[in-house]
């Protein structure tokens, strides 16, 4: 059953390395920049300690498996930093369109999220690792 989630949950951790990840991105070359969506996310989601994530919510590191609203493919990914991205691999940053659109969601939850093709939907149908639920606060 699809849950279409509305409000979304961070972590303490993930708020505040995602909250610097922005800021050294802005400062770049000094030109303004456009506000990107995870600026909203953070701005919006409900902020949780890190040992009180529940275990079905997509964190930062989360390994997921999503199923295509539009063709029912089933595929797992990971969602990471910028850095760690290899999309080739299964490693999606949270920058992306997909990766924003993941984060601090429920299993059963519906991200959407646009692409050149138009818009995209698939529903997180498990979580098959998430650092907090295995103790790992330090990632």
């Amino acid at each position: 059953m699809e849950v279409l989630a509305l409000e979304r949950t961070l972590t303490e951790l993930d708020h505040v390395r995602l909250l610097n990840l922005l800021r050294r991105d802005a400062r770049g070359d000094g030109f303004p920049t456009l506000r990107h969506p995870v600026e909203d996310l953070l701005d919006t989601s409900t902020i949780v300690p890190s040992r009180r994530v529940p275990a079905d919510l997509v964190t930062m590191n989360s390994q997921v498996v999503l199923r295509d609203l539009q063709t029912q493919h089933r595929r797992s990914l990971t969602l990471c930093y910028p850095s760690d991205a290899d999309p080739a691999m299964g490693f999606v940053s949270v920058l992306s369109p997909v990766g924003s659109s993941l984060l601090g969601l429920p299993v059963g939850g519906v991200a959407r999220w646009t692409t050149r093709a138009g818009e995209q939907g698939a529903e997180i149908m498990a979580i098959l690792f998430q650092p907090e639920a295995n103790g790992d606060y330090s990632t």
